[in-house]
């Protein structure tokens, strides 16, 4: 990849070596640890001073894209799962953004009575029960979450869906629901000892709660869905304007 800066331009040297650092992390060598050129080099190449480069280089790495080592290098932190508020999407749709090969490490559903919560958000009572789908998913490598959602008695999921479709394709494709609204939750925990074994970690390790209330277009609540994350695996960004 050719990498230059136009002297000629008003943006500043430094932003524009930023924004040429941010294409060539890009590039699928940098993504899977190769070491970025040094400093020396890569002044060299751009025609520009160490100070100025270095200052894009801090920038990445205060972003958390970058990570600087003296003696060793700088090269590109590898991402963990990325979710946010501003446009929401099913898990499919964030791993499928994040170019991440979904697993299915278990897949379980059954039939279980309400909690208080769940009755309350479903408005029916306690005893009823719920279609509830347990899913622990990750990527070709390890799981990262374990997903329980429950389903309005109203929706007619059973056992004979394909669960391994996309939730949401299926509801809109098989059952004519279209999604459109969730509220979340997130919150910290340590894992216990189910949570642990099902995500392959310490019963001490961190993990994060998110909570999901989804409706669908005529704001009827259709999901109830709880996923305990690795906190090693899952960062929550928010994008907030003003």
């Amino acid at each position: 990849m050719k990498l230059e800066i136009n002297h000629k331009s008003t943006i500043p040297l430094h932003q524009q070596a930023e924004e040429l650092l941010r294409k060539m992390i890009e590039q699928e060598d940098y993504k899977n640890g190769k070491l970025l050129p040094n400093e020396v080099q890569l002044s060299e190449q751009l025609k520009i001073s160490r100070n100025t480069l270095r200052q894009a280089i801090n920038k990445l790495v205060f972003e958390g894209s970058l990570s600087r080592k003296k003696g060793y290098g700088t090269k590109v932190v590898r991402k963990g799962v990325a979710s946010g508020i501003k446009n929401w999407l099913s898990f499919s749709q964030e791993m499928k953004m994040l170019g991440i090969e979904v697993r299915n490490f278990e897949l379980h559903l059954s039939y279980k009575k309400a909690t208080d919560e769940i009755a309350n958000f479903f408005d029916i009572t306690s005893n009823e029960r719920c279609l509830a789908l347990e899913r622990v998913r990750g990527n070709q490598e390890y799981p990262f979450v374990y997903f329980v959602s429950y389903f309005s008695p109203e929706v007619a999921l059973d056992s004979d869906c394909n669960f391994n479709r996309p939730l949401y394709e299926l509801l809109e494709k098989d059952l004519n629901i279209i999604v459109k609204t969730s509220k979340e939750e997130i919150s910290a925990s340590l894992a216990n000892d189910f949570i642990s074994e099902k995500l392959d970690i310490k019963s001490s390790d961190p993990i994060l709660i998110r909570k999901r209330f989804v409706y669908d277009v005529n704001d009827i609540p259709i999901e109830y869905n709880v996923g305990y994350y690795r906190a090693d695996s899952f960062t929550y960004t928010i994008e907030a304007q003003r």
